[in-house]
């Protein structure tokens, strides 16, 4: 069978990989929503149908949840570069969906502790692996593309979240929220028994390759000379920028447009909707201009656009001009959000490839959990405007770590 015969190379494949890739990566977004939902009231008494949390421990289950995500990121990219990304992909998927499930049985503080940690440990699996299946079954001049599709499936799952939650726990209670999170197991069933290993990955198993334990936890692979130590210390840099600028705006925008400029939880429901469909449209747009001019220069042009408009938002007053200059904040802060899964795959080689999406994109998610903290401390001290204002700076860090540290890769094919 020829290359372009094989089936793992036909337009089918490659769009099963992309939609495959793009939902398990929702149900990432959607898990990091719910859970902000259901903490009113998880927090009440007992009997009030809560666990009566303290402030410090419903605090402290988005950082467990994140700590499982690092974890599992490691641990999950290294089986998917030995035992397949589809395989592992589905285990993730499962694991995720049951201890998501489990919360909602959780009956003290302990129990929803655990159950959210192992949650995490599946959901950081899946964006590393979802964006190396992506990038293996897409060619060099589409693959910003296709990995720009998988990273809109956060966003999916953010507004289907928006959606869902608050009716959910309204009528029925916070458990029938989590419940609802059994539902991804069906998309690793479609996973299964739909989408095949990429062709990469199967020719090197059948070389043989992979089989020392060297070679099944290649975390030296990321370091193993000084071009690679550098392009992989300027992932790290653009993925922590990446999750520190998401999380320390989308955390804190609603409070930021109702405490600083006087809008309704419902408006400010609405400005933060909107800002999240311009962080769609600009993974979109990145995508195709990064297949046509290059991955360098569209992640410059979107981190100047982000540095910009960053600066302009904090200085708005009016309600439409907000409303304007959210669409044009999440276009640019969160654009590049594709780019990264393009410039990782296309960095290391296939037994080390989604090892390296795993774990240079969960250090950087590590990093941005401690954006809603240092934001809302800022806040605190001096001003909202300042805090979001001042999230420029870590733009411009970001443009110098893609100037001197990132190599091109537009014309990369994976093999």
């Amino acid at each position: 069978m020829t290359r372009n015969d094989a089936p793992t190379t036909s337009t089918s494949y490659r769009w099963k990989a992309v939609w495959a890739s793009m939902v398990g990566y929702a149900m990432d977004g959607f898990d990091f929503l719910i859970l902000s939902f259901a903490l009113l009231a998880i927090k009440l008494s007992v009997a009030d149908g809560g666990l009566g949390l303290t402030d410090p421990q419903a605090g402290s289950l988005a950082t467990l949840t994140l700590l499982g995500a690092v974890l599992g990121g490691i641990i999950f990219g290294a089986l998917a570069d030995t035992c397949g990304r589809v395989r592992v992909l589905m285990w993730s998927i499962v694991i995720f969906a049951v201890f998501t499930a489990a919360t909602g049985l959780a009956q003290n503080y302990w129990h929803i502790a655990l159950f959210r940690f192992l949650a995490g440990i599946g959901i950081g699996a899946e964006y590393g692996i979802g964006m190396t299946l992506a990038a293996e079954a897409w060619p060099a001049k589409l693959r910003a593309k296709a990995t720009s599709f998988v990273a809109i499936g956060w966003q999916v799952g953010v507004l289907a979240a928006t959606f869902v939650s608050a009716a959910v726990v309204f009528h029925w209670g916070w458990r029938v929220l989590f419940f609802i999170g059994v539902l991804p197991a069906l998309v690793a069933v479609f996973v299964r028994h739909t989408v095949e290993e990429p062709e990469a990955f199967e020719q090197r198993k059948a070389a043989g390759i992979g089989k020392s334990l060297k070679e099944r936890f290649p975390l030296h692979e990321l370091v193993k000379d000084v071009r690679t130590t550098k392009t992989s210390l300027g992932i790290t840099i653009l993925t922590s920028v990446q999750n520190f600028g998401y999380y320390g705006l989308m955390i804190w925008l609603p409070t930021f447009l109702s405490q600083t400029h006087g809008l309704s939880i419902q408006k400010s429901a609405v400005w933060t909707g909107v800002t999240v469909l311009g962080m769609m449209i600009g993974i979109m747009a990145f995508g195709y201009l990064a297949d046509y001019f290059g991955r360098k220069p569209a992640l410059i042009a979107f981190q100047l656009g982000a540095v910009i408009s960053v600066i302009v938002y904090a200085q708005l007053s009016t309600e439409l001009a907000l409303l304007i200059g959210g669409f044009f904040l999440g276009m640019f802060v969160n654009g590049m959000m594709g780019g990264y899964g393009a410039v990782t795959a296309e960095s290391y080689p296939t037994h080390s490839r989604a090892t390296a999406q795993n774990v240079l994109f969960n250090i950087g998610r590590g990093v941005g959990g401690f954006a809603p903290l240092i934001v809302g401390s800022l806040a605190a001290a001096y001003s909202f405007q300042l805090a979001v204002g001042l999230l420029a700076i870590i733009y411009v860090i970001d443009i110098l770590a893609t100037v001197f540290l990132i190599p091109e890769t537009r014309e990369v094919e994976i093999a």
